[in-house]
Order: structure tokens, then C-alpha cells, then sequence
């Protein structure tokens, strides 16, 4: 239930970033070193609340959704790893599909299941992507929109949270996906982590910011 009353009254304004623990071989996910730098800052008022989640299909939608639960969070930002990529990636969409290139975590390697059966086929993110883009653009932070969000635990996780923030209960909820590249030591291209915290601190300030995105071309021709 939502708080009511004084207890609302005293709720502290919060924003739930999350990252995914490594996976693949990797020793190192940049996407949880990065959030977990930011844990606890305050960002235009409000405090960060950083937390790990399991590259695993399902529970990284159940441990999600327990977070926010417990959170009432005002702004829910999903980060990943996305290995290739040499910009932060402000992901625009999120289809309702499992099709596993590699196993998950748990050794699980879906191929060709819906991640919410009967489920729309996608879901747009609610984060202002062009409005955070020109902000880290701006900033001289690499920053790029993606089309694609891939068919692993990262688009999984940005479907099951979109699904969540379409109920009732979370009206007036923003979220999304945000990619990461690699770090140094994992190849290359890559960011350095203290330039993935600075980015994604800037993203979070300008989504708490705005709330109508800008118009400016970020598509792709391929």
C-alpha cells in the first residue's frame, strides 16, 4: 500500500537505480560498480537508493519489484552492462521477449518466450532520453539513444519494470533502462567508472527535472 497520512508526509523523496551483478565470465559488471558508487548521494533532493540485481530471469523482476515496494521510489532507473557499446545508452524501448544468447545466472537460456504472457508487445521508457541526452552531451559525457535494449536479463528487467509502472499504484512512477559500456579491463571501446557515476548522476537530475522530453533527432538508419 502507499503511504498515507503523516507517514507520507515523512517519506524522503528517493530514486531507485539499479544495477546486475557480473555475468558471462566477467569478474566485474560496471553497471553495479556505478551504482553502487552512487549510493546514498542526493540528487536535486533526493535520496539514491542503489541495489544489485541477479542476472537471472524472473528474479530480477521479483527482486525489482520487491525494492520498489519497499522503496516507494519516485523515479526507477535500470542500468546494464552492454559490452561493444562506447557510450552510455538511454534505451528507448523494451520488447516482450526471452531469446538468450548465453545462460543466465542461473543456467537458464531462454529462446522465443514472452517475458509477460498476453503482455503488449513493448513498452516505451518514460524517461525524458532526449532531454538526458542533450544534458550529457552537454556535459561532454558519450552518450548515445538505443533502439535496442538486446533480448537478455537487461530487456527483461526494462519490460517487467514498465509492466509494473503501467498499474495504478504506481501512477505518476517514471522509469527505464540505461546501458553502460565495459571498463577498461574488460576491452574495449569503454568508460572509465567515476565517468559512468558522473553520467548517470547527470541523467538522474535531468529526468527529475523534466517532465515533457525534448524534441531532437536521435534516431537510427540501421
Amino acid at each position: 500500500m502507499l503511504p498515507t497520512g503523516n507517514a507520507a508526509a515523512r517519506s524522503p523523496l528517493s530514486v531507485l537505480v539499479t544495477g546486475f551483478d557480473p555475468f558471462g565470465g566477467s569478474a566485474v559488471n560496471p553497471s553495479w560498480q556505478a551504482v553502487h558508487a552512487l549510493h546514498g548521494r542526493e540528487i536535486a533532493g533526493h535520496r539514491v537508493i542503489g541495489a544489485e540485481l541477479p542476472t537471472v530471469f524472473g528474479a530480477s523482476i521479483r527482486r525489482l519489484e520487491e525494492l520498489m515496494r519497499e522503496h516507494r521510489p519516485r523515479l526507477v532507473v535500470c542500468t546494464g552492462q552492454a559490452g561493444g557499446r562506447g557510450a552510455i545508452s538511454l534505451e528507448r524501448v523494451a520488447i516482450n521477449v526471452n531469446d538468450a544468447r548465453i545462460a543466465d545466472n542461473a543456467g537458464a537460456r531462454p529462446i522465443d518466450t514472452p517475458i509477460v504472457a498476453d503482455g503488449p508487445a513493448a513498452y516505451f521508457t518514460t524517461l525524458p532520453i532526449k532531454a538526458m541526452l542533450q544534458a550529457l552531451l552537454d556535459a561532454g559525457v558519450r552518450a548515445e539513444v538505443s533502439q535496442t535494449a538486446g533480448t537478455f536479463v537487461c530487456n527483461h528487467t526494462f519490460y517487467g519494470l514498465m509492466h509494473l509502472l503501467a498499474r495504478p499504484d504506481w501512477q505518476g512512477v517514471r522509469g527505464g533502462l540505461v546501458h553502460v559500456p565495459w571498463l577498461p579491463e574488460q576491452g574495449q571501446p569503454s568508460m572509465r567508472v567515476d565517468e559512468i557515476v558522473r553520467g548517470l548522476q547527470l541523467a538522474i537530475a535531468c529526468a527529475l527535472a523534466t517532465r515533457h522530453d525534448i524534441r531532437k533527432e536521435a534516431g537510427a538508419l540501421n
